[in-house]
């Protein structure tokens, strides 16, 4: 690999270990303020809003600067998160800011791959980046609950700057102010991202229109990249698969900490360590996957995630911790098996269509819509009376049933235009340029 990728891979670590330990610290947060389940449930879906609202946007800005500019501002609005949390801001409305700042981050962070790296070495890189990120998870969820413990979180209170009232009094506050450093340590990596060569393609801005035209301008370039992506045969299979992978993905984070605390009594730290073990087992899968798997192979994978939904489901008759561990380790595992080379198969169709920023921006819009809808439906079920168990079987249905579709999606892909499939499987395979 080129140097720069580790720069890269140094960036995105850091970044994403301080995402996962603000999302513990965030529940706290609103545990100790005696907010309701479903507050609590909604961080998940509330963290994907801006990644929704702004997908038109975001892939085009990345597109716009040098990837590492992008991503040292998109940390800058991630810290101006952290700081409402501790000044007095809704800790919802505090954690969509992070949002923000996440979602101009993710299509400058997987688009660098395309520029800087050949189609041939995408599902390594690919490999690295997920199973790296997964490490940032386990370790960030670790962090986070560590941080809101009362050893550690008794140790940063007992700090005091002389002269100067904080206005920190609280374990979740004391975190969140150590995870704005990790912030700026992500920004310092970010200045140090090489420049890939890679022309800019400038946001279409009109002089006469006024920023809110110019943005409303962006709509029908991003719709035709998101219509594109999915009538392409190869394109609306891993778009499909990754956008459920992510969704189910994305809101299992919370649901482990609700089913722990439920079925094994656990608090908020102890919960924390397990939604790390389901990472363990992804990072597991990603590596696996990133020796044994190659872009013509990816769609092989796609009945994986069936099975994961019904894993979700089988997760309420387990109530011992030595069970608990090693089923977790094999959910996690099945999908970062799944999830490498249907990404790098996405990507690499993504930037041949239209370019590395706005193909991931539309696939960001997607998986974080999936996100946001599973996401709304856990909360929906938790708000209306079902307890974690029922919540947790209605999600995982959900999961299992649309995979399904989506495998016989393919079936009929395949049976309809099997030979144009096969040529662009056997393109992926050979493609040695960018």
């Amino acid at each position: 690999m080129k140097r720069g990728f580790y720069t890269i891979m140094s960036a995105q670590f850091f970044s994403s270990l301080a995402d996962q330990a603000l999302f513990v610290a965030a529940v706290e947060l609103l545990r100790t303020a005696g907010a309701p389940e479903w507050q609590r449930a909604a961080l998940v879906p509330i963290f994907a809003i801006f990644y929704v609202a702004l997908a038109p946007l975001v892939g085009a800005f990345a597109d716009a600067l040098p990837k590492g500019k992008v991503m040292f501002i998109s940390n800058a609005i991630k810290v101006v998160g952290c700081l409402m949390m501790l000044f007095g801001s809704h800790p919802l409305a505090a954690y969509a800011v992070v949002g923000l700042g996440a979602a101009a981050y993710s299509p400058a962070k997987y688009g660098i791959l395309t520029e800087l790296l050949p189609a041939s070495q995408l599902v390594k890189a690919n490999g690295w980046i997920e199973g790296l990120t997964i490490a940032s998870i386990i370790l960030g969820i670790v962090l986070g609950g560590l941080l809101v413990g009362e050893p550690v979180s008794s140790r940063l209170l007992a700090l005091d700057v002389p002269l100067i009232d904080t206005g920190i009094n609280t374990p979740p506050e004391a975190a969140i102010s150590v995870l704005i450093a990790v912030y700026a340590l992500a920004a310092w990596f970010n200045t140090r991202i090489p420049h890939t060569g890679v022309a800019m393609r400038p946001l279409r801005a009109d002089p006469h229109r006024s920023f809110v035209g110019n943005l409303v301008a962006l709509l029908p370039d991003f719709w035709q990249c998101n219509a594109r992506l999915w009538r392409d045969k190869l394109g609306q299979i891993s778009l499909a698969t990754t956008t459920l992978f992510w969704g189910a993905g994305g809101n299992l984070k919370y649901i482990v900490l609700a089913w722990a605390s439920l079925a094994l009594g656990y608090s908020t730290p102890q919960a924390s360590a397990l939604t790390g073990v389901v990472a363990i087992g992804t990072a597991v899968g990603a590596v696996v996957a990133s020796v044994r798997m190659r872009l013509d192979m990816a769609t092989q994978v796609i009945p994986l995630g069936i099975g994961m939904g019904l894993l979700v489901i089988a997760m309420n008759f387990i109530s011992n911790v030595w069970v608990a561990v090693p089923f977790l380790i094999l959910l996690g595992g099945l999908g970062g098996f799944l999830v490498v080379p249907m990404n790098a198969l996405l990507q690499h169709r993504g930037h041949n269509l239209m370019g590395a920023g706005r193909s991931i921006a539309v696939q960001n819009f997607n998986e974080q819509a999936c996100i946001l809808l599973l996401g709304a439906f856990y909360s929906a079920c938790t708000g209306l009376g079902l307890s974690a168990f029922g919540a947790i079987t209605a999600f995982g249905i959900v999961v299992a049933g649309f995979m399904e579709l989506i495998r016989r999606w393919h079936q009929r892909n395949l049976k309809v235009h099997g030979e144009e499939v096969q040529r662009l499987l056997e393109i992926a395979r050979s493609d040695k340029h960018h």
